[in-house]
């Protein structure tokens, strides 16, 4: 099995996984984990440079998830790497879990406790100035929402990495077009999306967040350029994977019911032999 297929392997099973803990759990934001799987499974399997037996190494790449929300594909590719057992992720949103349903830093493996928005790229980037200052060479990367864009601390923290030439920081926008209330360009638009990051300083490439191929290839060219913070708009599906949950609003913080569990499973298990 080459890297791509590997990969693409890796993202089916860990979608399966989530949507089981969101299922047995009752809880969760089912869309946006299955739309940005694909973004966590590149970077964890084959870009950054992190090590489940050493979860505080000195040297290791940082990842903040600002869209803390979508938190359950995450959990599950943690768990699959080993910085802590699998068992735990059947307490998923249960009673005195440290499996909550934001990022939590009492898990090994997480930097930051996120889900307020806005607050991912504003740490990323002092992590990001950290290493600049004392000379190391490990990169942050940071996930954030569209729907997010509307924070203000957004764009400071956008500036910010601009002004002190953060070419070890990468920012990946989950750009699958629906928010809780609706379409991002009704809610609160975005566009022209690219150019508004570019006129900030950044290096902007998009990419199809939901192509393995393309994610490996932008993600291993990183910096795109020298002096200049990389953002990245993965343009996604939400839902990405079962197809009656794809680009429809409501499985934003949708819970399958037995039926549509068991119709995601069939489809995910399909995908699986497709890829063997």
């Amino acid at each position: 099995m080459n890297k791509i297929e590997f990969l693409k392997r890796k993202a089916t099973e860990i979608r399966i996984e989530l949507l089981t803990m969101i299922y047995e759990a009752g809880t969760g934001h089912t869309g946006g984990s299955l739309s940005n799987t694909d973004i966590l499974t590149v970077l964890y399997y084959h870009i950054m440079n992190v090590d489940p037996n050493n979860p505080k190494w000195e040297d290791r790449d940082r990842y903040v998830q600002s869209k803390g929300h979508a938190v359950e594909s995450y959990w599950a590719i943690l768990a699959d790497k080993g910085f802590f057992p699998k068992e735990e992720l059947k307490t998923f949103s249960q009673f005195n879990t440290r499996l909550i349903g934001h990022p939590n830093n009492k898990v090994p493996g997480v930097e930051m406790n996120t889900g307020a928005l806005g607050h991912g790229l504003p740490i990323s980037v002092g992590m990001a100035l950290a290493a600049k200052m004392d000379g190391k060479s490990y990169r942050v990367y940071t996930l954030m929402g569209d729907g997010e864009q509307a924070e203000g601390s957004v764009w400071e923290g956008a500036m910010a990495a601009a002004h002190y030439k953060l070419d070890n920081l990468v920012a990946i926008i989950d750009r699958n077009g629906l928010q809780i209330t609706g379409g991002t360009e009704d809610v609160m638009s975005l566009e022209p999306f690219g150019a508004k990051w570019r006129a900030f300083g950044w290096e902007v490439v998009e990419v199809d967040g939901n192509n393995i191929e393309q994610l490996v290839e932008v993600l291993e060219g990183t910096p795109k350029a020298a002096g200049k913070p990389t953002l990245i708009v993965a343009n996604t599906v939400k839902g990405k994977g079962i197809s009656f949950a794809e680009n429809v609003t409501k499985w934003h913080h949708h819970v399958p019911s037995k039926e549509e569990y068991q119709l995601a499973m069939e489809e995910l298990s399909k995908q699986l032999e497709v890829l063997q």
